[in-house]
């Protein structure tokens, strides 16, 4: 009997461990549910340090490759108008030496300085633009993030149509567009 009594508590103990097991299951997996249905604009802002993760996390993958083209466009141009500095500015310096450099007798030595400065303002410019679009994107994940849940249906609409109105001073009609929004 005594026998029989610890092998039913141990069997209903387990089945307890199981039942107990299954609603710790259950718990989290709303948890997960509910997480998945919120869709924070801070996680995007912060994702959106790395090029892409925003737009990746707000599901517009389709932004992703505009993204990296742009940035990689302006890394390239700055790289290759760097690339073309040091190649001037390495002939200006040897031409000051008076040592012949790859452009001698086809550039001057002011040619050489125009080129220089041209070059060095180009990679500034492109360095520039790739900042700007580095935060324009971080900006995209942020508002794509924040109009998330916003309703896109079929039901907005914009009427924009020719009105007139009349003066307050002169008490003659004046020619204007009229707006109807629907949402």
């Amino acid at each position: 009997m005594n026998l029989a009594k610890k092998i039913l508590t141990a069997i209903v103990m387990i089945l307890l461990v199981f039942v107990a097991n299954a609603q710790i299951d259950t718990i989290s997996k709303e948890k997960i549910k509910e997480k998945e249905k919120f869709h924070s604009p801070k996680t995007a802002t912060l994702l959106a340090i790395i090029p892409g993760a925003g737009q990746a996390y707000n599901r517009k993958y389709w932004k992703m490759p505009i993204v990296y083209a742009t940035m990689g466009t302006c890394i390239y141009f700055s790289i290759s108008n760097q690339q073309q500095f040091k190649r001037f500015k390495n002939a200006y310096m040897a031409r000051d030496n008076g040592e012949h450099d790859e452009f001698y007798g086809i550039l001057s030595k002011e040619a050489l300085m125009n080129n220089m400065d041209r070059n060095r303002k180009i990679r500034d410019y492109t360095l520039a633009g790739a900042v700007l679009l580095y935060a324009l994107q971080i900006v995209d994940a942020n508002v794509d993030a924040h109009l998330f849940y916003f309703d896109v249906g079929d039901n907005l609409s914009a009427n924009f149509y020719p009105q007139t109105f009349n003066s307050i001073y002169t008490r003659t009609p004046i020619l204007g567009v009229g707006c109807t929004l629907n949402f």
